[in-house]
């Protein structure tokens, strides 16, 4: 069970909403139809996606509609992301604007009332059963993700610094040993060393001497280190880069590159 302490937690949480609420009124009009690295989603979804979640925090039940198909709907979870994105497809933008800033006033009003024993009750997460502190770091990292696909979309780079990087940071750091060993496939008995550079640094170390885990620090040299922007690393985990894509982000590979190429291919985790 994760314990997260309560009030950084809804700290971020305030500051994504509060980045969020900014890069939407810096927009122009044609901007929110720009495509984004999110398959079949413009910058629209992406706002229409965060609000059809948080609504559905408080209770609210989704849009009753059939969809379409469409091909990047691919489970559950994408069906109910894609009700919402459906739902405010045709509406004004003002519409989504004014149904986000509501349903976030909302959201902070019933936030503001819990306490740190709450957050550290067991709770049902993306990630599986973890605490209620847990789900709510999930959900500053999925925010400041799709945050950040609409900048690179709009090529408006920014927040980088602050709670919500930092929680989104936390999460793919728990979720490296995964990564590294079933997804990119590194072979047992190798180690590796990412080193952070940029307003999103650490370093952050992972051993395989059967499952791949991440370690406070390697015992000896690392098979491969690879240095790389820390927001592009983010990137690269959430599977915001296309084939081929990820080495070509780094700032240098050391040791093995063939590995370090390898593991940057394959880092991709999330849905």
């Amino acid at each position: 069970m994760t314990v997260v302490d309560r009030d950084e937690v809804v700290a971020a949480l305030d500051e994504e909403w509060e980045a969020l609420a900014n890069l939407a009124g810096a927009l122009e009009p044609e901007e929110w139809t720009l495509p984004t690295d999110c398959p079949g989603w413009d910058v629209k979804a992406h706002y229409s996606h965060i609000l059809g979640l948080e609504a559905m925090l408080l209770g609210r039940p989704a849009p009753d509609l059939t969809l379409p198909p469409a091909r990047h709907v691919r489970n559950d979870l994408g069906r109910i992301n894609e009700l919402w994105v459906v739902t405010y497809r045709d509406r004004p933008v003002t519409d989504l604007i004014a149904d986000l800033g509501e349903v976030i006033i909302t959201r902070r009003v019933a936030l503001a009332r819990m306490h740190q024993e709450e957050f550290d009750a067991e709770a049902m997460t993306p990630a599986g059963p973890d605490t209620y502190g847990r789900f709510m770091r999930l959900r500053v990292m999925d925010q400041w993700f799709h945050e950040q696909d609409v900048r690179v979309a709009t090529g408006r780079r920014g927040h980088l610094d602050g709670w919500a990087p930092q929680c989104a940071l936390a999460e793919v750091r728990m979720a490296l040993g995964y990564a590294v060993g079933k997804r990119a496939k590194a072979p047992q008995g190798s180690s590796v060393r990412f080193e952070l550079t940029g307003p999103i640094q650490g370093r952050i170390d992972v051993d395989v001497p059967d499952r791949a885990v991440v370690v406070d620090r390697l015992a000896g040299r690392p098979t491969v280190t690879i240095e790389v922007p820390g927001d592009a690393f983010l990137r690269i985990a959430a599977g915001r880069v296309g084939p081929g894509d990820g080495p070509k982000l780094a700032t240098s590979i050391d040791g093995d590159r063939a590995l370090g190429e390898q593991l940057l291919d394959g880092l991709a985790y999330m849905i």
